[in-house]
């Protein structure tokens, strides 16, 4: 079901923090949630000595973990549609699958046990750089409203996907956008002999964020718009606007500063470091 809100639990406090960012989201865009447990039996089942009873105990512990997941979102947002559900998998295998049939998957950053000790491998990078749509990543939610969605864009198609989910969601919150253009000399231009015009790079750099606003100025008219361009490393710069964010927005491929780092630096930079959700998109097929 496309218009579902996926969100996988682990027990943890990120966790909790995620089913209420997406207890929110769901309230905001009108979509059922569904919160899922993904329970994986692997690590347990490779002993010496089987512990016959150890299956009914990990079974009971989803069990609490769901009910509590379930109990945050009522009270987070009473009367809303909730389901819960235990899933065996691979984590990372299934909450992809569960991505590509929903309108975003949700995860926290942190926990406890294997499920958690995947997240930021598996989730961040395997899950957040191959699961169709949207992924939001969760540490924790920001004390105070901001009224900003910063998205980070470059010249290529993969930010479109980026754009068109932070205006969504900046128009659903009544935000501000705030899209992110950082861009840095190549190598060689600091060679004493080639010499480069830094203004004329500084007016192309924003004719290109320009260029890529203007169909979402219009299609978006009520959402206010802040071109931030400037020249600095493209993760730092996400972290350091993500300060002043509700959520951070970025593509996962691009042949931009900004694109061709997102699976690397962004999932093991901006997941680790940023001071607000964020969410990789990518493209539906």
């Amino acid at each position: 079901m496309k218009d579902v809100i996926v969100v996988g639990v682990d027990g943890s406090p990120a966790s909790l923090a995620a089913v209420e960012w997406a207890t929110d989201d769901a309230v905001r865009t009108r979509a059922p949630l569904r919160i899922v447990f993904v329970l994986d039996r692997y690590p347990y089942e490779i002993v010496k000595f089987p512990d016959h009873n150890l299956g009914d105990q990990l079974t009971r512990s989803a069990a609490r973990i769901l009910d509590q997941a379930e109990q945050t979102a009522n009270a987070r947002r009473p009367g809303m549609a909730v389901t819960t559900e235990v899933i065996e998998g691979r984590p990372a295998e299934v909450l992809r699958e569960l991505a590509a049939g929903a309108a975003e998957l949700v995860v926290g950053t942190r926990g406890m046990g294997g499920f958690a000790r995947a997240l930021l491998g598996s989730v961040s990078t395997h899950v957040a750089g191959h699961a169709p749509g949207p992924v939001v990543v969760v540490h924790r939610l920001p004390e105070t409203t901001r009224g900003e969605v910063v998205v980070g864009v470059d010249d290529s198609p993969a930010c479109e996907p980026a754009l068109a989910y932070a205006f969504e969601q900046a128009r659903l919150r009544g935000s501000a956008v705030r899209a992110l253009h950082a861009w840095q000399l190549p190598v060689h231009a600091f060679a004493p002999e080639i010499s480069y015009d830094m203004d004329e790079i500084r007016t192309a750099q924003h004719a290109v964020v320009a260029g890529l606003l203007d169909r979402w100025r219009e299609e978006y008219p009520d959402v206010k718009v802040i071109e931030d361009v400037h020249s600095a490393h493209p993760v730092e710069a996400l972290v350091d606007a993500s300060g002043g964010a509700d959520l951070l927005v970025v593509g996962s491929h691009g042949r931009g500063a900004l694109g061709s780092v997102v699976l690397g630096s962004v999932s093991r930079g901006v997941l680790h470091h940023a001071k607000c959700p964020v969410a990789v998109v990518r493209p539906r097929a």
